[in-house]
């Protein structure tokens, strides 16, 4: 009895055993469930950071690149054609105007000139020869003694012979001027650039030597540097700070430590469709010659901004297709698109011109499945990230 009793026993706690085992599997399964909704539910509310509008800047400043070139700039070729004979301005000379460069021999046109001269002496002869036979004509046709058509027929001799005394004298005038183009002058005070030429080389006629593929090249080029012209690219949604009285700040690679103050002078007044800039001119002063053309240039440009409006992180905008829009939270953490208007836009920040307050709490960066009226949970950001919507180019 005692061992069957022992039996029964056993089988109770053993079925006790399982029936607790069951019951905690069943309790862990619904408080999985629970949990597995909880998580659910939590994840279709989307964790979200949230930034206010600023004001803008009240100084606008951009960093561009630029060209320096010199105020004037003149690449000097010959007029005429010849073999050089010797130059005497070697690179970086200075040179002040007038100063012979170089000088061409042009036997060719020295013997044009003689026969030009010889062709003026033959012509005034003639001329002249002209003149004393009209007048003995014009007093035999007082007398009767010769008909008046022979007297009109010297008149016209005399008019063609001045007509070929006059282009001789011309052609004389212009035989002498190609004469003074063979010696080579500076066209201004400046310095020398380039210079292309060796003594015996042969240059012809508007151009200097020839390359292999016939293109002619400059004999000097000489740069007036007292001065130098700073050429900007500025963009289209920038270009409205350029006004009189702006100034730039240029700073050159070879000047590491030094700066230049540029003065605006003009802007071309129209944009290239390409790049959607427009050419600005700088003038740089250089008295001291210490920029060369050519040089690149790093340019801050700084000018009050027009007008108080809000900015944004560019991140925070949303493209629709209906428009430009930001999400908003508002007091009941519900999410709500708000139309606005934007006007300059940068990487960093964008200008709205319109259609947020100071007030609104608007999503940073937004889900890309967020919806009208979502529910949302509204999270602090990390140190460091989010703090700064302004754009650096607009501090």
């Amino acid at each position: 009895m005692s061992t069957q009793k022992s039996r029964k026993v056993m089988m109770m706690a053993g079925a006790a055993v399982v029936a607790g085992w069951c019951g905690y599997l069943m309790i862990e399964r619904i408080h999985h469930a629970v949990a597995l909704r909880n998580d659910a539910r939590a994840a279709a509310v989307p964790d979200v950071m949230v930034i206010s509008s600023r004001p803008e800047a009240r100084h606008v400043s951009l960093e561009l690149p630029g060209t320096i070139e010199a105020w004037y700039q003149a690449p000097i070729y010959p007029q005429v054609s010849g073999y050089v004979r010797m130059w005497y301005k070697d690179y970086g000379a200075r040179v002040s105007s007038g100063d012979v460069l170089a000088e061409i021999n042009t036997p060719g046109l020295d013997a044009q000139f003689a026969q030009a001269q010889a062709d003026l002496q033959s012509s005034q002869a003639k001329y002249d020869l002209a003149v004393v036979t009209a007048q003995r004509w014009r007093l035999m046709g007082k007398s009767q003694a010769v008909s008046g058509q022979s007297v009109s027929v010297q008149d016209a001799n005399e008019k063609s012979a001045a007509a070929d005394l006059e282009a001789a004298r011309h052609n004389l005038d212009r035989y002498a001027a190609l004469e003074r183009f063979k010696v080579i002058v500076s066209p201004f005070d400046g310095v020398v650039t380039e210079r292309d030429i060796n003594v015996g080389d042969y240059v012809h006629e508007g151009g200097g030597n020839l390359n292999a593929n016939g293109g002619a090249s400059e004999l000097f080029s000489v740069a007036d540097t007292h001065q130098m012209r700073l050429f900007v690219s500025i963009p289209e949604n920038m270009s409205y700070i350029l006004q009189p009285g702006l100034h730039a700040t240029v700073h050159v690679p070879q000047f590491p430590d030094r700066v230049f103050e540029a003065r605006f002078l003009t802007v071309s007044g129209g944009y290239d469709p390409d790049t959607r800039t427009s050419v600005s001119e700088f003038i740089i002063d250089n008295q001291d010659h210490a920029l060369w053309p050519g040089t690149f240039a790093a340019v801050t440009l700084s000018a009050p901004e027009q007008s108080r409006h809000q900015t944004i992180p560019t991140g925070a905008l949303v493209f629709q297709e209906h428009g430009m829009q930001v999400a908003v939270v508002d007091r009941q953490d519900t999410a709500h698109f708000h139309d606005i208007t934007v006007g300059r836009m940068g990487d960093g920040a964008t200008q709205v011109l319109s259609g947020i307050t100071p007030e609104d709490r608007i999503i940073d960066n937004p889900p890309a499945d967020l919806l009208e009226g979502q529910k949302v949970h509204v999270v602090q950001p990390v140190a460091g990230y989010g703090d700064d919507t302004s754009d650096k180019g607009d501090e």
